[in-house]
C-alpha cells in the first residue's frame, strides 16, 4: 500500500481538469497567434528595409539620389577639394558640431538622408551658401558634409546605416 492518503491521490476528475485546461490553452494560443503574426511587416516592406546601390557610374563631384524606406538618400562622390574643405571646417563653430570623419566611411563618399531636420522638407543639392544642400522652405543651409550651417534646422542631415558591399556597391539599411 502507498503512504498517500486516499483523498490526495489523483482521480479521474483531476486528469480531466488538466486535459481540458491544456486543450483550452493550446486553443487560445492557436487563436491569438494569427492576430500577433499579422503585426509583422509585409514582405514588400522587409524587401525595402535595405537596398544595394551601384555607385560605379557616379562621376567625381556628382551625386545619386535613391529612395530608401520612402525617403530620399543622397550619395555624393566628393572631389578632393570638397573633402579638404569639409575637413578644414570641422573646427568651426557649428550649430550641431560633428567632424567630417565621423560622417563618412570613405572620404570620397558621403551618404545622407535627404530630409531637412527642421520640418521634413527635401533640400536641393548643390545649392546654398556652403555648396551642399539648401532647403528652400525655411532657409536651412547644409555644407558639403551635410552639416547644418545656417537656418532653423536643429541638426545635421541624418546618416543612414550603410556599408560598402564592394568598391562599387553601397548597401543601405
Amino acid at each position: 500500500m502507498s503512504d498517500i492518503p486516499e483523498d490526495d491521490k489523483p482521480s479521474r476528475r483531476d486528469f480531466l481538469y488538466i486535459t481540458t485546461g491544456t486543450f483550452g490553452a493550446v486553443g487560445a494560443a492557436a487563436m491569438v497567434w494569427p492576430l500577433v503574426d499579422q503585426m509583422n511587416p509585409d514582405s514588400s516592406v522587409k524587401a525595402l528595409s535595405s537596398i544595394e546601390v551601384d555607385i560605379s557610374e557616379v562621376p567625381e563631384g556628382g551625386f545619386l539620389k535613391v529612395a530608401w524606406r520612402g525617403k530620399p538618400v543622397y550619395i555624393r562622390r566628393r572631389t578632393a577639394e570638397e573633402i579638404i574643405r569639409a575637413e578644414s571646417e570641422d573646427k568651426e563653430d557649428l550649430p550641431d558640431p560633428q567632424n567630417d570623419a565621423d560622417r563618412v566611411k570613405k572620404k570620397e563618399w558621403l551618404v545622407v538622408v535627404g530630409v531637412c531636420t527642421h520640418l521634413g522638407c527635401i533640400p536641393i543639392a548643390d545649392r546654398g551658401d556652403y555648396d551642399g544642400w539648401f532647403c528652400p522652405c525655411h532657409g536651412s543651409h547644409y555644407d558639403i558634409s551635410g552639416r547644418i550651417r545656417k537656418g532653423p534646422a536643429p541638426t545635421n542631415l541624418e546618416i543612414p546605416p550603410y556599408e560598402f558591399a564592394s568598391d562599387t556597391v553601397i548597401k543601405i539599411g
